[in-house]
């Protein structure tokens, strides 16, 4: 069964693009019966913050998904220098003393100065104590490739002349990513890599320190980049806070919701459907379905959410039960300092009209506000009627909701009846009253609207209406 694994690096917020790579991991785990891996890539001290780390769990607490192991790479410290040590007896790799600016990956592909230094020279002037940098000793002598086969682009070869000689071990001890992430990749017996496409090309380089080790390459699987509109790589300082999870969460977006969108960019089920439930996706989840195009998420300065997430987003709100709905509502409400007591009345109103969950503060605002929003007085005036008919038609309101029972079927006959004693349509009764209540002609329906807000909100409301007339 397989065991994949999520790494990110606690240098920043969770960004879209690593909560893709945590899905489609955690959808091959789960499809499969396998094993998901958390693990945090934290060797790089000088960047790691923990602020970051919380952003990390943060985001994917919301997004509901677990994982069945933990670990954390500073906690393993031992097992990588352990590798490099075995990479290094075999031969492998060999001690570049070259000054320490020469840690990061430079322009040449190898330092013959360097490379061909004797063992014996290498271990004197190590135990001397002049600082160096460990490399991967990559074939140069023979035309060979180095090869794999990816679950998504297919076979990849490269010729092992065009890649450099890598560091494994920076002038400080500690390890680079490659030798890092390989060794625990080793020690955790992954069999499948799912991450972005932009490590295509790191890749080459872990086939090399993965047969260094006599461990069997595991399966790789490289997803294509989230892109902006206009092609570039999604960043934070290019744009700006929606390329962050917990911005979604802020906006009012259900975390089932944003699983379906962020997984369908760059990969569709095979009958192509669009709304997918958690079990759904779990079911059909395949790296068949996984595209090698980028995938663009489209949004703009003025609408700052792709058009699909907000259409999935009110397709589940709208199929979800009442219940539920007014659970993910609660919190928005009471956070707004309003009392969510009638919630459970209110949420079946105003779920059609709800596309992200903090829109029940504006298309519910008269549910909440004591005050209604500011009407003018020719939009309590019925189709076909005037401002005596309005007047008319309020005051027989007013007189039968005073004694109705304050359910939906009783409040209808009410003011049916009441139209009726009057002299007017039903219709032209019922939309003033609307008007009254609910400070606008469109609203949700009537007589639960009426049961929601209680006799003593309508009361009070109408005798407005009355005295704006």
């Amino acid at each position: 069964m397989p065991r994949v694994r999520f790494a990110p690096s606690p240098t920043g917020y969770l960004h879209v693009g690593s909560a893709r790579t945590f899905i489609f991991n955690w959808l091959y785990a789960r499809h499969n019966n396998g094993t998901m891996i958390l693990r945090i890539d934290d060797t790089d001290l000088e960047r790691n913050t923990e602020q970051s780390l919380q952003s990390i769990f943060e985001g994917l607490k919301w997004l509901g998904l677990d994982w069945d192991e933990q670990y954390r790479q500073s906690e393993r410290l031992d097992r990588h220098q352990a590798l490099a040590e075995s990479i290094f007896e075999k031969g492998l790799a060999y001690r570049d003393f070259t000054p320490a600016s020469s840690d990061s990956t430079v322009g040449w592909l190898f330092n013959p100065g360097q490379r061909e230094i004797s063992r014996e020279e290498s271990d004197r002037r190590a135990a001397a104590g002049e600082p160096f940098v460990l490399r991967f000793r990559v074939p140069r002598d023979t035309p060979e490739t180095v090869r794999f086969t990816d679950a998504v682009y297919g076979e990849q070869a490269k010729l092992a002349a065009d890649i450099e000689d890598f560091a494994l071990l920076r002038s400080t001890g500690g390890p680079t990513y490659h030798l890092a992430s390989c060794a625990d990749d080793v020690d955790l017996n992954i069999s499948h890599i799912i991450r972005g496409q932009d490590h295509l090309t790191n890749t080459f380089k872990h086939v090399l320190i993965f047969q260094a080790a006599d461990f069997t390459p595991p399966q790789f699987a490289h997803l294509p980049l989230l892109v902006a509109p206009d092609g570039a790589k999604l960043s934070k300082r290019k744009h700006g806070p929606v390329v962050s999870v917990t911005t979604y969460r802020d906006a009012g977006f259900l975390p089932h919701a944003f699983i379906n969108f962020i997984s369908l960019l760059g990969w569709s089920p095979k009958d192509d459907r669009e709304r997918l439930t958690r079990a759904e996706m779990i079911e059909v989840f395949s790296f068949e379905g996984i595209n090698r195009s980028n995938a663009v998420i489209n949004f703009t300065e003025e609408s700052p959410f792709d058009a699909k997430s907000v259409w999935l987003n009110s397709d589940h709100i709208r199929t979800m039960s009442a219940t539920d709905l007014a659970t993910e509502l609660k919190p928005i409400v009471e956070a707004a300092g309003f009392s969510s007591e009638r919630l459970g009345l209110i949420t079946p109103l105003i779920q059609e009209r709800i596309r992200l969950l903090n829109d029940v503060l504006i298309v519910g605002d008269f549910f909440f506000n004591a005050e209604l929003a500011p009407y003018e007085t020719t939009e309590l005036v019925p189709k076909k009627g005037d401002l005596a008919m309005a007047k008319k038609a309020l005051e027989a309101a007013l007189l039968a909701l005073e004694s109705a029972e304050f359910a939906h079927d009783p409040l209808e006959a009410a003011l049916r009846g009441a139209a009726e004693t009057v002299g007017i349509k039903a219709g032209q009764l019922f939309e003033p009253v609307r008007v009254a209540v609910c400070g606008r002609k469109t609203a949700p329906p009537l007589f639960g609207t009426l049961e929601a807000l209680g006799r003593d909100v309508c009361l009070a409301r109408i005798h407005q209406a009355l005295a704006k007339l």
